[in-house]
């Protein structure tokens, strides 16, 4: 399905009016906050009525099949459904630094990004923004609006949301952040982390299937999965990349990234308050190449990515 048969068909604008609807009583993500949002009232991520963004440009250090040539179109939207304690990019995260636009104005970042011939346009952190994202879709499809999406998540996401994206969103890179709700609770805010991740990659994968890539080597659909390795082994690597491989298939494409530093909260929380280092970055890729992923990226711990 096109976005022109979407749009004709006008699907689209039905799936505009069901997200919107659900801003009432908002219960987009698994916290089901229940704020009108219609209202100003704001739930734990901080997001009201209209989309706010912290930057839109373009962006080149994704995934090499994200970044492609010419670089993905990334908007990074404020606010977000985690509190993560480590997250670097905390002032947009957290304290929602960032510009409250227009969804005509979000169409129209969007369509100047296509026209400095980006690849994609990559939602970074969009899942409290879902409404507005199509609605913004919905006014940038007949001003020749043609790139394929990328949702950039944490992973922490509903069916139900999910299937309003069904036919929109044509790249899902989403993370697995944690094999332990314990840990999820304890460092993310996230009651029920792993089941709702595993079942939101799951349908993921169903809407867009394995990666694939155009002659030029750029992502035209699929799932890219992003696991950081924390310190400590919090984020559950030994059971997750296993678990993808089960449920997921050993053509998913993995991102296992090296880069986490004490960032925010985490300098003051003991297992948290150091990067990772070799030792456990090693035995992650051990566990990836155990379980048979051959698809993907490795990095050392200077962020020079790989192929695996």
């Amino acid at each position: 399905m096109t976005y022109s048969d979407l749009y004709n068909s006008g699907d689209l604008l039905r799936r505009v009016r069901l997200a919107y609807q659900r801003l009432a009583n908002c219960d987009l993500c698994p916290h089901n906050c229940g704020v009108n949002r219609i209202k100003g009232e704001l739930g734990i991520c901080g997001a009201g009525l209209k989309p706010r963004i912290a930057s839109a440009n373009v962006h080149r250090g994704e995934e090499p099949p994200i970044s492609g040539t010419n670089g993905s179109g990334t908007i990074f939207m404020s606010g977000c459904s985690l509190q993560c304690a480590f997250c670097q990019n905390f002032p947009i995260s957290q304290f929602g630094n960032g510009e409250g636009i227009s969804t005509r104005e979000l169409a129209a970042r969007m369509l100047k990004l296509q026209k400095q011939q980006v690849h994609n346009i990559n939602f970074v952190t969009p899942t409290h923004f879902l409404p507005q994202i199509l609605a913004a879709l919905w006014q940038a499809i007949p001003l020749g609006f043609s790139l394929p999406i990328v949702w950039n998540s944490s992973g922490y996401e509903k069916i139900d949301a999910l299937h309003l994206l069904d036919g929109v969103v044509s790249i899902y890179l989403p993370d697995m952040k944690y094999a332990d709700n314990t840990a999820a609770v304890q460092i993310s805010s996230a009651p029920g982390y792993c089941e709702v991740n595993r079942v939101a990659v799951v349908e993921m994968l169903r809407q867009v299937g394995y990666l694939q890539v155009n002659e030029d080597n750029v992502a035209t659909h699929g799932l890219i999965i992003r696991h950081l390795v924390l310190p400590g082994g919090r984020a559950g690597s030994g059971e997750t990349l296993p678990w993808i491989a089960e449920n997921l298939g050993q053509d998913t494409h993995i991102a296992l990234m090296s880069q986490y530093f004490p960032a925010y909260k985490a300098v003051e929380i003991t297992e948290l308050n150091r990067p990772a280092n070799h030792e456990e970055y090693d035995a992650a890729v051990a566990v990836l190449e155990e379980a048979g992923l051959e698809n993907g990226w490795v990095q050392d711990l200077e962020d020079e990515r790989g192929s695996i």
